[in-house]
């Protein structure tokens, strides 16, 4: 398995995010990018198998985990103006980006606005808009009540509706942690920043080659959505994993990282399928 170190980057005066860094220095640069209220421990299960052509990055973003908590500043343009800081931090001049649930938002902001510095984007369960959705409308309505500290209750049920099948107890234990070190105004902010977001208008301009991966059984994006990214991402593969749920690499780790593996050799040797 890779070896997982832990640092960190000033992203700017007063905002410190930490980040794992995995895999081999002369590897492909893949920056992960976690959803609401992960931290980079979303994707310990992926740099724990990358293979020796990719080199990851995954920094936890902005008031997640144990990153730096300003008081405002939540938006997914927030976020991504972070990503881009972020690169210039750790010295990335171009990166494949992987952007699972929200974080795909931020990540595809940065991939259609920075082209140069994007090589691919790879998308997980990531939604083309968040409108008509009721469980996402339940959700983010049972946030705006959440009281501090956040119920840890609230954090399980939240989680559990992720996952279709059950994943190793002590990486949900994980998660369940970092998701509580979020205070309730994180969340709210968060959520609001995507609802009030115009999330098709973030999918414009996004010329670099896309790779869309979703779990049939997600309970809060259905197959027409993914429909909505793929119809404004020219030449956009799609992969559907039967069986899984909303966070499909935490249910199949060692497919995701494949077929990562498989559309960054694409990328860069075209005509490879």
């Amino acid at each position: 398995m890779t070896v997982i170190s832990l640092k960190s980057a000033q992203v700017r005066e007063g905002l410190t995010l930490p980040y794992a860094d995995a895999g081999y220095p002369g590897g492909t640069p893949v920056v992960f990018v976690h959803g609401l209220a992960d931290s980079w421990w979303s994707f310990e299960p992926l740099l724990r198998r990358l293979p020796a052509s990719l080199h990851g990055y995954a920094p936890t973003q902005r008031g997640h985990g144990d990153a730096g908590r300003p008081p405002e500043g939540y938006t997914p343009d927030d976020f991504a103006a972070d990503l881009v800081a972020f690169l210039d931090a750790v010295d990335i001049p171009r990166a494949v980006l992987v952007g699972a649930s929200s974080g795909g938002v931020p990540a595809r902001i940065v991939a259609g606005s920075h082209p140069d510095r994007i090589a691919g984007l790879v998308l997980l369960g990531v939604p083309g808009t968040l409108a008509d959705k009721p469980a996402v409308t339940r959700l983010v309505k049972a946030m705006e009540a959440l009281p501090d500290p956040v119920p840890r209750a609230f954090v399980e049920d939240f989680l559990a509706g992720t996952v279709a099948r059950p994943i190793a107890r002590g990486f949900v234990e994980t998660m369940i942690e970092e998701n509580l070190k979020l205070p309730a105004y994180v969340w709210k902010d968060t959520a609001r920043g995507l609802l009030d977001a115009d999330l098709r208008a973030t999918l414009a301009g996004i010329l670099v080659p896309a790779l869309v991966i979703w779990g049939e059984q997600d309970e809060f994006l259905p197959r027409e959505d993914q429909r909505t990214i793929l119809d404004a991402i020219h030449g956009a593969d799609f992969l559907a994993y039967p069986g899984a749920g909303h966070c499909v690499h935490w249910e199949q780790p060692e497919r995701v990282v494949a077929d990562l593996a498989a559309f960054v050799t694409r990328i860069e040797h075209p005509g490879t399928r």
